[in-house]
């Protein structure tokens, strides 16, 4: 039987149930990393084609590696279109993340992608998410409708007035405020935190009242404070490149001190 480690199988079941899970974004092409997240306890990955040099096949090879290291694998697409989030979910991914979702039109079109019924989700039999045909095609069907999860990214100015409309499209199962491009869109702006911080907490709560999880990347003990305030409760934290660099940075400063 197919998808049933308790971590992927389960994500967006913990998810809706707003339960803690702490994550991280990968961007190095590898499959070390995720086995290792795995390890340690992490609940979920999101492999971000967005922003790293990951192709469809090192992308396989590491969601194959997150089921097996017992880890949730999230895509976060690069370019949005059914043919990409197709090719994240019959790898296996759990769900997928889109960027820069600024209107409804756009959300619709991903929740579609993401579902068979109702939706425009092609079918394939043979693939890990079927596990490679080991379940009928139509309980393969039923079983990604169930746990597939699919998240919106907010991170634009437009999408702060639609987020509520965002959030209350079907399929769609959660919101992920993009703090880190909203920030950058007001430039060298002394007020930026505190816009954000406000942008933040309105989304925060087009998301509570439309019934759907809040995602948010803390930067820090008081902003996990501020995120769990706002009702956040999945959250990620860092990236590969970010652990890195500051295991990096803390052992050549107790080295060379």
């Amino acid at each position: 039987m197919t998808n049933q480690h308790p971590h992927f199988s389960s994500f967006r079941d913990r998810l809706l149930a707003r339960d803690r899970m702490l994550g991280t974004f990968l961007k190095l092409p590898t499959t070390q990393v995720v086995e290792i997240l795995g390890a340690v306890g992490y609940d979920f990955v999101v492999i971000d084609q967005e922003h790293a040099p990951l192709d469809r096949a090192i992308t396989d090879m590491m969601i194959f590696a997150a089921r097996a290291s017992n880890i949730a694998p999230i895509v976060r697409i690069g370019d949005f279109s059914d043919a990409n989030i197709l090719s994240a979910l019959d790898c296996g991914a759990s769900g997928i993340m889109v960027p820069h979702v600024t209107t409804v039109e756009k959300a619709q079109a991903i929740a579609r992608a993401c579902r068979y019924r109702g939706g425009s989700r092609g079918f394939a039999g043979l693939t890990r998410a079927s596990g490679w045909g080991v379940v009928g095609g139509v309980q393969h069907m039923a079983m990604q409708d169930r746990q597939v999860t699919c998240i919106a990214m907010i991170e634009d100015a437009e999408a702060v007035e639609h987020a509520g409309d965002i959030a209350r499209v079907d399929g769609i199962d959660a919101l992920f405020v993009g703090r880190g491009d909203l920030t950058a869109s007001f430039g060298d702006d002394p007020d930026a935190g505190a816009k954000v911080a406000k942008i933040t907490t309105t989304v925060a709560a087009a998301a509570r009242e439309a019934g759907v999880p809040l995602m948010l990347l803390p930067n820090g003990k008081a902003d996990l404070a501020f995120a769990r305030e706002l009702g956040a409760s999945a959250m990620l934290v860092s990236s590969d490149h970010g652990f890195i660099r500051s295991a990096a940075s803390a052992a050549l400063k107790d080295y060379c001190d």
